[in-house]
């Protein structure tokens, strides 16, 4: 605990050392909460992403940060910071919950620590294949927009709008077509127990690792495979270390766009709602985002001849599924009854859309 908070700190005073070489910086005081902002006042925050400059989550920051200036009429404005200039994507998620940054992306993927279940979103095979349901879903959701958004809030993290990238594939230097072929295979999963529990019922050694690390794992053979996104993998170079490309479709690639609750609710009631009303603009904005991202990534991955493309038969796919369904399990019983709440009521949600 002692070591974390040292880390912490450290972030913090990195960050002001960040902002202290930016023009601008910090936020204006504002108005009585739920009371109107002075039309004089400006605001400036500070927002981080996951991911590397020219990504899915860069470019919809971007997007979100640049409508918000614009709805504001300029008043505010933001400093943005792709991974790695305030830390990896846990610290980032760490950094929002005690207010050194205004906003974040906060994929459970990374943060499955903090709010454990979020780890639905890592479960193979729960969710439809199909962006545009997927997207309804994540807007319309009782279990997700209330009743997990709630366990985020005990942990000092406000969702504004959980969203997919897409569906995930996998990478290896074999090709992977059934649960046997997993055997022994030392995977680079994020830092979630339920996709650890997913490939560990395949049969692989599940080896988590922080996005950063995974290209030079790869090429140097520490790791043997990972999964990813079209964007994930052609950003990072992944297809130039790995011998074939499986498009798994075993699970969707999902994020949230995060504040902090102290911050947001000490905001000037119109402030408020120009975030909320940009945010959903952008919900829908981001189904666009990612499916010309998948598009083009992999378009982009196909064009450069160095890695072999397999698509899994439906019959392959469903292949996986009796095992995918015992980390089910393992989230009921790390959970408890709230999160299995939570799962029992969006696999209702998931079922009456198709």
């Amino acid at each position: 605990m002692m070591h974390k908070k040292k880390i912490l700190l450290s972030l913090l005073l990195t960050l002001a050392l960040v902002l202290s070489a930016c023009s601008g910086g910090g936020t204006a005081p504002a108005a009585a909460p739920g009371g109107e902002s002075d039309p004089e006042q400006t605001f400036h925050w500070r927002f981080a992403h996951e991911e590397f400059v020219g990504s899915i989550q860069d470019v919809y920051v971007h997007e979100l940060a640049e409508l918000i200036t614009e709805m504001s009429g300029g008043r505010i404005t933001f400093d943005i910071f792709p991974v790695g200039q305030i830390g990896d994507a846990t610290q980032q998620a760490e950094l929002l919950q005690v207010g050194g940054i205004e906003f974040a992306m906060v994929s459970p993927g990374n943060t499955g620590t903090i709010v454990p279940e979020n780890q639905l979103f890592s479960l193979h095979f729960l969710f439809d294949e199909d962006l545009e349901r997927t997207t309804q879903l994540m807007w319309e959701s009782y279990a997700l927009n209330t009743m997990l958004s709630d366990l985020y809030l005990e942990r000092n993290i406000k969702v504004l709008s959980y969203w997919t990238y897409g569906p995930m594939n996998w990478t290896a230097n074999i090709p992977l077509r059934t649960p046997d072929d997993f055997t022994g295979l030392r995977f680079r999963t994020m830092p979630s127990p339920m996709i650890v529990a997913a490939y560990a019922a395949y049969g692989a050694n599940p080896t988590p690792l922080p996005f950063l690390e995974v290209y030079s794992a790869l090429q140097l053979g520490m790791v043997d495979a990972q999964e990813n996104p079209f964007g994930g993998i052609y950003e990072a170079k992944f297809h130039e270390v790995q011998n074939y490309l499986i498009e798994s479709h075993s699970n969707m690639y999902f994020t949230t766009t995060a504040t902090n609750p102290d911050f947001f609710n000490g905001l000037p009631a119109d402030i408020q709602q120009i975030i909320l009303d940009a945010i959903e603009i952008m919900h829908w904005r981001s189904l666009e985002i990612a499916m010309e991202d998948d598009l083009a990534n992999r378009r982009r991955i196909e064009d450069s001849g160095l890695i072999t493309f397999i698509q899994l038969t439906p019959e392959e796919r469903a292949a996986f599924v009796p095992f995918a369904e015992t980390a089910w399990d393992v989230y009921r019983d790390m959970v408890g009854q709230t999160g299995s709440d939570i799962l029992d009521r969006l696999k209702e949600e998931i079922a009456a859309m198709r």
